[in-house]
């Protein structure tokens, strides 16, 4: 293992422990109120063509991090989705 695959292994690492602590307030409060839709949407996007991009390039640090974060940040898109589509279906003027 190189200099390179160290350092790409330990930035995988903390940034996606640094994800966790949002992912696990979120998944326990369900409280999605203060996240943007759109924010969050490009986000997971941007984390699954992350993901994308190591398994192009055989990066093992890249293709195990986005996994696991893509993996929490859809969790909580969908309950995102899901309660603005409540707020919309019980207000209809309610938007993101």
């Amino acid at each position: 293992m190189n200099l390179a695959d160290i350092v790409g292994g330990v930035a995988a690492t903390l940034t996606t422990l640094s994800f966790f602590p949002q992912a696990l307030h979120v998944i326990r409060t369900r409280d999605t109120g203060a996240i943007s839709l759109t924010m969050y949407a490009l986000f997971t996007l941007g984390v699954a063509l992350w993901g994308v991009f190591g398994v192009m390039t055989m990066q093992w640090s890249i293709i195990i991090a986005n996994a696991i974060t893509v993996a929490l940040a859809a969790l909580i898109l969908i309950m995102k989705v899901k309660a603005v589509l409540a707020d919309r279906s019980a207000d209809p003027q309610i938007g993101d």
